[in-house]
């Protein structure tokens, strides 16, 4: 019954039922301070008020260039009271990435911290956009807190000018009545829209509708309701809350009546402390992060055991880090495996259910799937790549008809979308990742596209041609190396010019941290690359 309610409303009618279900239970904890559910609605509200005011109505898209904080919290439910699309971006992307998804989403707002605004203001000759809001991370913190982040340098902090479209976060707590349109959004219409790699270079944009949105949240939080009934979770967010997962824990939470435990970043005391002292149940992280927590010099100095429920999605997660985490801590890591095209998870791992090793999960309910030769498209029986199918999926990405026709088929009647990824599943529906495909690199739970590097790498003056692949490692999944064919005449470039380059143009965890100069690189008869080819080359080298 509680499932169809979920599946009737929508994200911000899901959201009303929880405050009046529980009002006074804490939905929010941020570097100490509380917010319960009744105060998180009337803050919620006021900021809906002054985004209306500004110019903001349903159907217009803002962006969110926020780490996460009370405030991408606020206005993202902000925004869902207004019908506007949110698009969350990461907050490393400096003013290439920025300037194009701006440009691409059509956004009409940027909502930014004080510390990346002189990327926004940037790009701001270049954009439709109506107004900036700017925020500090310890904006909604009592002054005594702030006074002693400010005192030990502890709050990073940056001078803006102000300007008619430049507006500060605390102007829109400030209004003394308010004016909200009337509610007139449904189940079908889009609610946010998330960026992912493109094969072309470009990100695409991916527009999720309330129903799907929802029901990737009720998935995701039904593993572990048996245990940790709805209402009384207690979540640290380990992951962005501008990635998918990220939000089906997050977001979930909040949908749940949850409390959502934030920290503005990953910093392993804190999360250890924050774990120890708020008693959390449930733990989401990349396998990176489980990885760093058990090889911290501190991690025993910190007591994790109320620990019940931990996640992991992202990438594969190594067969040690689990037996590791599972024998220190006493819990076990329960593994997902989604994409951002699904809306999150494809298949899950229930909370006391024993997954047969090597398993990413079960496939859900929800989900047709469909194993194909990834070159014939015909359907094979033991291991090949996954197509998906569902009622309520994503059927095209945003603007992007080429992308979408390579990702998204028609068969038997029925919309598929390509994962690109190998995989076996067994007669149980326990799937088991075997490949991702080589254009698509794992480096700390982010998915970099190797198409984009190359672009970045072959607009250099001096390249003639790039080719970048995942080299697999331990620590981070996998490091970015790049092979580069430079023009005849070019003398005297190195890696280290080519590597600055790509960090003047990309964000952070998509710069080549290998480059190999070679004169030529394999092709096919056809001419493309073999990107396979030297993939399988390094893993020779690394095994040697």
């Amino acid at each position: 019954m509680e499932y169809e309610k979920m599946m009737e409303a929508t994200v911000y009618e899901q959201f009303l039922r929880v405050v009046r279900e529980r009002p006074s239970n804490i939905a929010l904890i941020y570097l100490g301070r509380k917010f319960y559910y009744n105060e998180l609605k009337e803050i919620i509200e006021t900021v809906a008020s002054s985004l209306y005011r500004l110019g903001l109505n349903k159907g217009d898209k803002a962006l969110l260039y926020l780490p996460n904080c009370p405030q991408w919290i606020i206005i993202w439910f902000a925004l869902q009271r207004l019908g506007v699309i949110a698009v969350p971006i990461s907050p490393i992307y400096t003013t290439v990435d920025l300037l194009y998804m701006v440009n691409d989403s059509e956004s009409k707002a940027i909502f930014c911290l004080d510390t990346n605004f002189n990327y926004v203001a940037e790009i701001l000759p270049e954009v439709k956009v109506s107004f900036v809001v700017v925020t500090n991370l310890a904006d909604l913190l009592p002054m005594w807190k702030k006074f002693i982040g400010w005192a030990f340098d502890k709050i990073p902090s940056a001078r803006y000018s102000k300007k008619e479209n430049v507006i500060s976060f605390n102007e829109l707590l400030k209004t003394s009545s308010l004016e909200l349109p009337s509610y007139q959004v449904e189940g079908g219409d889009f609610l946010e829209m998330l960026y992912t790699g493109g094969t072309t270079g470009l990100p695409k944009g991916i527009p999720y509708t309330h129903r799907l949105f929802l029901e990737s949240l009720w998935d995701q939080r039904s593993m572990s309701a048996s245990y940790i009934p709805r209402g009384s979770d207690r979540v640290l967010q380990g992951g962005p809350l501008f990635h998918i997962l990220g939000q089906a824990v997050g977001l979930g939470a909040l949908l749940s009546g949850d409390t959502l435990v934030l920290l503005p970043r990953v910093n392993l005391d804190a999360l250890m402390y924050h774990i120890e002292r708020e008693q959390i149940l449930t733990l989401f992280g990349v396998p990176t992060l489980y990885r760093m927590i058990l090889e911290h010099d501190r991690f025993r100095y910190y007591n994790l055991k109320s620990l019940k429920y931990c996640f992991c999605g992202g990438d594969v997660l190594p067969e040690d880090i689990a037996e590791r985490w599972k024998k220190e801590v006493g819990v076990p890591i329960y593994q997902g495996y989604g994409t951002t095209e699904t809306c999150g998870g494809i298949s899950l791992t229930p909370m006391g259910e024993e997954a047969p090793p090597g398993s990413a999960g079960r496939i859900l309910p929800r989900w047709r799937v469909k194993l194909v030769d990834p070159d014939t498209l015909e359907p094979v029986s033991s291991e090949g790549e996954l197509l998906v199918s569902s009622e309520h999926m994503v059927k095209e990405y945003f603007k992007k008809p080429e992308e979408t026709a390579k990702c998204f088929i028609e068969l038997e009647g029925r919309r598929w979308y390509r994962t690109r990824d190998i995989v076996k599943i067994d007669e149980k529906g326990w799937l088991y990742y075997v490949e991702r495909s080589v254009d698509v690199i794992k480096h700390k739970g982010y998915r970099v596209a190797a198409s984009e590097v190359e672009k970045v790498l072959q607009e250099h003056p001096a390249v003639m041609a790039a080719c970048v692949i995942g080299i697999p490692d331990e620590r981070v999944g996998e490091r970015i190396k790049a092979f580069v064919v430079l023009k005849e005449d070019v003398k005297g470039i190195s890696a280290y010019e080519l590597i600055k380059w790509c960090r003047e143009r990309l964000a952070s965890y998509k710069v080549p941290h290998y480059i190999e100069f070679r004169d030529m690189l394999p092709k096919s008869k056809v001419g493309k690359i073999l990107r396979r080819e030297l993939r399988i080359d390094e893993i020779i080298k690394l095994k040697k």
